[in-house]
C-alpha cells in the first residue's frame, strides 16, 4: 500500500486536501470518486520522517497545561487547539492541532493517542480516555505528572549520586590502563627476579591483566553494546517490557522506589475511579493501566476477573507478587466500611512517602559506594606491586 496527496472538490463545492492510501493512483481515484469527491489531482506522497518520541520536560509541561485547561472546564478539543498556539516546537505544535482535527472529527481520544504511541509514553491515551470516563480527567493528569515528577527525581538523584564517582572511575581507568599498558609491564621482569618467580596470586593477575589490557576493554565494550541491544528488543513487545520491568523491580533499592511509586499512582488513581461511580474490576483495570506498568496491569486483569466471578478481593489476591497484601485488605476494608475512597487516598500517601525515603536512601548509599569501589581497585592495584617487596622485606625482618 503507497500514501497519496489529493486535492478534490465536495458535492457543495469545497476545496478538500488530505492523504489516502491506496494499492496505485488509479485505486486512489476510484476510492475518493466513491467518497464523492470530484478529483482535481493526486500525487503520491513522499515518505514522511521516522517519528521520534517527544521529551520528557516537553511531555510534563504539556501535561500540565492539558491539566490547567480541564480543570478551567474547557473542552478536551478547544483546550487543545489553545494549547498549541502557546507550544514553541513547531513539530510539537502540529501534532497537538492533529489530535484536535481527529477529536472534532469523532476519533475517540483513546485512538488519536494510539495512532501517535512513539511520540508520547506508553498507555498515555488509555490515561485519558480513563479520565474522560469518569469526568475526572484533571485528577489523572494532575496525578500523572506527580508520578513523572518522582521518577524524574529518582533519576536526578540516580544521575547526580553517580555522576560525580564516574568521573573518577573514567579518569581512573585512563591512568589505569596508561599504567597497565606502558608501566607495571616493566615490572613484571624485576618482580619475577626479586621474588625468584614465587610471586603471590594478586601480582600475577594483575601482571596478566596488563597483557592482556586491551582485550579486555573490547570485551568490555562489547559487554555493555549486547545488554543495549538486549534491553532495546526487550522493549519493543509487552512481554519483554514485561520482563525488563520484573529486572528492574529486583535492584536493591531503585526496586522498591520504582514499586512503591507505582502503587502510589495505582491507590490515587483508584480513588478516583471510585469518587466517579466505578465497579472495583473497572477501577481495577482503569487505574492499573494509569501506571504505565505491564505488570501491574496483567496483574489487575486476573484480579478483575476473579472479582467478577463472585471472589472477594483478598481471595482472588493470593497469586500476586506486585501488589502487596496491605494494598488489597485496605481495598477490602474500606469497601466493608464504605471509606474505600479514603483508604485508597491513604494508601497513596503512605506509598508516595516510602518512595520519597527510597529516593533519600538512594543519595545516601550511592555516592559513598561509588567512590569506595574506585578506592579498592586503586589500593589493590598498588598493593599487587608492592607484594613481593613486602614479602621480601618480612622475610629478611625474619633472618
Amino acid at each position: 500500500m503507497a500514501t497519496f496527496k489529493y486535492n478534490a472538490l465536495t458535492s457543495a463545492g469545497r476545496l478538500m486536501k488530505g492523504t489516502i492510501e491506496a494499492g496505485s493512483r488509479d485505486e486512489a481515484d476510484e476510492l475518493l470518486k466513491q467518497m464523492q469527491l470530484v478529483v482535481n489531482s493526486i500525487d503520491k506522497a513522499a515518505p514522511e520522517k521516522p517519528k521520534t518520541a517527544i521529551g520528557r520536560n516537553e511531555f510534563m509541561l504539556f501535561n500540565q497545561q492539558l491539566a490547567s485547561i480541564t480543570k478551567a472546564g474547557i473542552p478536551l478539543e478547544k483546550g487543545l487547539r489553545e494549547l498549541a498556539k502557546d507550544v514553541d516546537s513547531r513539530s510539537m505544535r502540529k501534532l497537538v492541532d492533529a489530535i484536535a482535527d481527529e477529536l472534532e472529527s469523532g476519533v475517540s481520544i483513546e485512538d488519536a493517542f494510539e495512532k501517535r504511541q512513539k511520540r508520547f509514553p506508553p498507555l498515555y491515551g488509555r490515561i485519558l480516555k480513563a479520565g474522560v470516563e469518569t469526568g475526572r480527567l484533571n485528577e489523572m493528569l494532575t496525578s500523572l505528572n506527580r508520578h513523572l515528577e518522582m521518577a524524574t527525581q529518582t533519576r536526578r538523584i540516580i544521575f547526580e549520586a553517580l555522576s560525580y564517582p564516574a568521573v573518577i572511575l573514567t579518569l581512573a581507568a585512563v591512568i589505569l590502563t596508561g599504567l597497565f599498558l606502558f608501566v607495571i609491564p616493566q615490572f613484571g621482569p624485576i618482580l619475577s627476579e626479586i621474588s625468584g618467580g614465587r610471586l603471590p596470586g594478586l601480582t600475577r593477575l594483575f601482571l596478566n591483566l596488563a597483557e592482556n589490557v586491551v582485550p579486555f576493554w573490547i570485551v568490555v565494550g562489547l559487554f555493555f553494546a549486547v545488554i543495549t541491544i538486549l534491553f532495546m528488543m526487550l522493549s519493543a513487545s509487552t512481554p519483554g517490557r514485561r520482563f525488563k520491568e520484573l529486572l528492574f523491580l529486583n535492584v536493591p533499592v531503585v526496586g522498591r522506589v520504582y514499586h512503591s511509586s507505582v502503587l502510589c499512582r495505582m491507590a490515587e488513581a483508584m480513588a478516583i475511579m471510585v469518587a466517579s461511580g466505578s465497579d472495583m474490576p473497572a477501577a481495577l483495570r482503569l487505574s492499573s493501566g494509569a501506571t504505565g506498568s505491564e505488570s501491574l496491569i496483567l496483574e489487575s486483569e486476573t484480579l478483575a476477573g476473579h472479582i467478577e466471578q463472585g471472589d472477594n478481593i483478598l481471595e482472588a489476591g493470593q497469586s500476586c507478587r506486585l501488589i502487596p497484601r496491605l494494598f488489597l485488605y485496605s481495598v477490602q476494608l474500606g469497601t466493608q466500611r464504605n471509606e474505600l475512597q479514603d483508604n485508597l487516598y491513604s494508601l497513596g500517601e503512605m506509598y508516595a512517602e516510602q518512595a520519597r525515603c527510597g529516593q533519600s536512601r538512594l543519595q545516601a548509599v550511592l555516592l559513598p559506594a561509588m567512590i569506595i569501589g574506585v578506592g579498592c581497585f586503586i589500593a589493590m592495584t598498588i598493593l599487587a606491586m608492592f607484594l613481593p617487596m613486602i614479602g621480601i622485606i618480612t622475610s629478611l625482618s625474619a633472618a
